[in-house]
């Protein structure tokens, strides 16, 4: 019986495990392969470079695509600083049986379980109706300019939607470097702040990239909380303040889909569209892994 599980154990797990990989891989195959047959002729250098016309069934996506990139860079910005700051007051600051801490964390994973829609309410609610009107208010004298859905709301909310993620790989980040690191820093004098600077944060900087990587993998596709932030269905113009509205590839595919009177006629450009959607989102993440990795080498070489 022992020599049976042992057995088991040895072969029979790996392959079943070989298995699950297999089938995953085939999926995802099957995924994009659809994707790339039906949408490759319609990706051209005018559908690319071209502002929508006729209700977007002419033209091209350039507006969806320069929006989409201008609301990951956004949010980027808004979430590397926060969650860095909270991963870095986590594991280097704060006491470790802390009731303060224990909360955070909990809540932390809370908000990484909450469905993406609600996201966008609590975007319309807070930062549009309640930071933004009071802008105008107090600033614009009722004046309507950030009380309305905009790039700026768009970006914030998948700030939020983001903030586990980045927290998290932020921590495991943190934890992997060596603690006599610390200790011989403090050493030689360092405060906690010169520690984090100069000694941590530089030797997690490839784990701190990676957050980025899941960040922008994750916000970059997401429909629903920017739904009612500032996504716009048809605007054959270019944000050019943050207080615009703006065109997005993920909301634009979910539009084409599921409103258009004709789908048939909308296939080729939903295909082309998701096709794009995937190389810009790839493309994206390819930078932030070139970064990574230069930055590995540039610490390797260091030491």
């Amino acid at each position: 019986m022992a020599r049976s599980l042992s057995t088991l154990a040895r072969f029979g797990f790996p392959a079943l495990g070989a298995l699950a990989v297999a089938g995953i891989l085939a999926v995802l195959v099957v995924i994009i392969g659809d994707i790339v047959v039906h949408g490759w002729r319609t990706v051209t250098i005018a559908f690319l470079t071209r502002a929508p016309e006729n209700g977007m069934m002419g033209g091209g996506i350039f507006p969806a695509i320069f929006g989409t990139i201008a609301l990951v860079f956004l949010m980027t910005l808004a979430v590397m600083p926060l969650g860095v700051g909270c991963a870095v007051y986590l594991s280097e600051y704060a006491p470790r049986d802390s009731l303060w801490v224990t909360v955070v964390r909990h809540a932390l994973e809370n908000l990484a379980g909450v469905p993406a829609i609600v996201f966008g309410l609590f975007g319309l609610g807070f930062f549009v109706q309640f930071i933004g009107h009071g802008i105008d208010h107090v600033f614009l004298h009722g004046q309507i300019l950030f009380g309305q859905p905009a790039i700026l709301w768009a970006a914030l909310t998948l700030a939020i939607l983001t903030l586990p993620t980045v927290v998290v790989t932020t921590e495991e980040a943190l934890r992997a470097v060596p603690q006599s690191y610390r200790e011989v820093a403090r050493s030689l004098g360092a405060t906690p702040w010169q520690v984090v600077r100069q000694v941590v944060l530089p030797n997690a900087t490839s784990g701190i990239l990676t957050g980025t990587i899941l960040a922008i993998s994750r916000g970059g596709g997401e429909v629903a909380p920017i739904m009612f932030t500032g996504a716009a269905y048809f605007l054959p113009y270019l944000p050019t303040r943050i207080t615009d509205q703006f065109m997005v590839l993920g909301y634009h595919v979910y539009v084409m889909a599921t409103q258009s009177p004709d789908v048939e006629a909308t296939k080729p450009i939903l295909y082309g569209t998701v096709l794009v959607l995937l190389l810009l989102t790839f493309a994206l993440n390819l930078a932030a892994i070139l970064v990574r990795a230069r930055v590995r080498r540039r610490l390797r070489g260091a030491r």
